[in-house]
């Protein structure tokens, strides 16, 4: 049976970048879907008329809970993986045939193939660069395998992998929590090295806030809590 396979879209304010993406993206993924966060700009309007399904919120909710509307549609519709990447323009459409022939090449015990930015470690922002080492550090111990970008957004993920594991944060923390949850449940991480083009514009990661997220998320549902 060929395997159906969703890009996902996370997106608030992208309407300058995000129809070009869905357009490079058409012959690449069986769907392409965008979700909405409540944007203020044109953001889904440009998204539909190149060809995505769009789902809304209708006021901004955060990247993780815009992944779980998501993957709740990715879910219901027998989709076998899903493939999430940024709407901003960073990762390349060119790059997804990569994570489509690994996923197809792999075992079922590979839960999800993870970006590994190495080639571009030099133009990552210095703040960036170190919260991604730090998290990288801390997640790969909690998932008891070797992570070395835990934090990049361009991931393929099994859906049988997916349906065994319940979410709990809302923020960019989601990222984190997805990769420790699926290796608690015996899955293999696979990671494939990837460009991406930084935008000069600013980023939506803001390191202080998410940083102190990604504590409160170890302390609360690591530490203290056990992970689900």
């Amino acid at each position: 049976m060929e395997e159906k396979i969703a890009v996902l879209i996370p997106a608030y304010n992208e309407e300058l970048t995000i129809g070009k993406l869905v357009k490079d993206l058409k012959n690449k993924a069986d769907k392409i879907i965008v979700v909405n966060d409540g944007s203020t700009d044109s953001t889904a309007e440009e998204a539909e008329k190149n060809g995505a399904i769009v789902l809304h919120h209708q006021k901004r909710k955060g990247k993780g809970e815009t992944l779980k509307t998501g993957f709740d549609y990715i879910l219901k519709n027998d989709y076998q993986a899903v493939l999430t990447m940024d709407g901003d323009g960073q990762h390349l459409p060119l790059e997804v045939g990569k994570f489509i022939e690994t996923f197809k090449k792999s075992s079922d015990n590979i839960g999800m193939i993870i970006g590994f930015r190495r080639r571009n470690i030099r133009k990552m922002p210095l703040d960036r660069l170190l919260t991604n080492w730090f998290t990288s550090t801390v997640v790969s111990l909690f998932c008891h395998q070797r992570i070395p970008d835990t934090q990049c957004g361009f991931r393929l993920i099994r859906t049988s992998a997916l349906q065994r594991i319940k979410l709990l944060t809302s923020h960019f923390d989601t990222e984190s929590e997805i990769l420790v949850k699926i290796a608690k449940r015996g899955f293999k991480i696979s990671s494939i090295p990837i460009k991406i083009i930084y935008q000069e514009e600013k980023s939506k990661i803001d390191p202080f806030s998410d940083t102190l997220r990604f504590f409160k998320f170890v302390f609360n549902t690591l530490l203290r809590k056990g992970i689900n």
